[in-house]
C-alpha cells in the first residue's frame, strides 16, 4: 500500500503540472505579436521622422524672400514740372513731392523727420503741415514748427539719357549735414 500510495502522490502533481501546462501553452491568436507591433512601430516614427526631415530639408531650398519694388523710379521729363509749383503727382504711389525752383527740381521724401508720418502740401500756406503732430516745413523742407527734429530728406535726381527724370529713393540727402549742396541732390535745368 505504501508503494500505491507513493504512486498517487507522484501522480498528482504530475497531473497538476499538466494542466498547468495546458493553460500556459495555449495561445491566443492574434495578427501580431507584442514584438513585432513594437518593431513595427519603431520603424514607423523612424521613416515619419525621415520624412519630416527631408520635407524641412526641401523648404530649406526655397528661402522666404521679401521682393520690394526697386527704390529708382522714373518721373517724366522736366518740362513737365513748372517753376515755383509742388508736384503732388507721386505722392500717394512712391511718397515723394518734385520741387521746381528758378536753378532746377529737387525731390522732398514725403516722411516726417519726427514720427513718420505723411505730410501734406498746403498750397494756400506754401507749406508742408504735417497732420499727426502739427510739425510744419517751408516749401524748401525747413522744419520751422512742431516737434519735428530736422528738416525733410532730399532725394537722389539725375536725368537718364532719354531725358526723364530718374529719382532714386535709396539716396538720401540731409540738411543737418550740409548734403543739400552736393551733386544729385537737386537738378539743374
Amino acid at each position: 500500500m505504501s508503494f500505491m500510495a507513493e504512486e498517487k502522490s507522484k501522480e498528482e502533481p504530475a497531473s497538476k503540472d499538466a494542466k498547468g501546462k495546458k493553460g500556459k501553452d495555449k495561445k491566443v491568436e492574434t495578427i501580431w505579436s507584442r514584438r513585432e507591433f513594437f518593431s513595427l512601430a519603431g520603424w514607423a516614427a523612424f521613416m515619419a521622422s525621415l520624412g519630416l526631415s527631408a520635407l524641412y530639408f526641401t523648404r530649406l531650398l526655397f528661402p522666404r524672400v521679401l521682393f520690394e519694388p526697386s527704390p529708382i523710379f522714373k518721373a517724366g521729363i522736366p518740362s513737365d514740372y513748372t517753376v515755383g509749383e509742388v508736384s503732388t503727382k507721386f505722392v500717394a504711389d512712391q511718397r515723394v513731392w518734385i520741387v521746381r525752383d528758378e536753378e532746377g527740381i529737387y525731390v522732398i521724401f514725403a516722411l516726417c523727420t519726427h514720427l513718420g508720418c505723411t505730410p501734406r502740401w498746403l498750397r494756400s500756406e506754401s507749406k508742408y503741415k504735417c497732420p499727426c503732430h502739427g510739425s510744419g516745413f517751408t516749401k524748401e523742407g525747413i522744419n520751422f514748427e512742431g516737434p519735428a527734429p530736422r528738416p525733410l530728406e532730399r532725394l537722389k535726381i539725375a536725368l537718364a539719357p532719354d531725358g526723364q527724370i530718374i529719382i532714386d529713393k535709396s539716396k538720401k540727402f540731409l540738411f543737418e549735414k550740409g548734403q543739400w549742396g552736393k551733386p544729385g541732390s537737386k537738378l539743374f535745368v
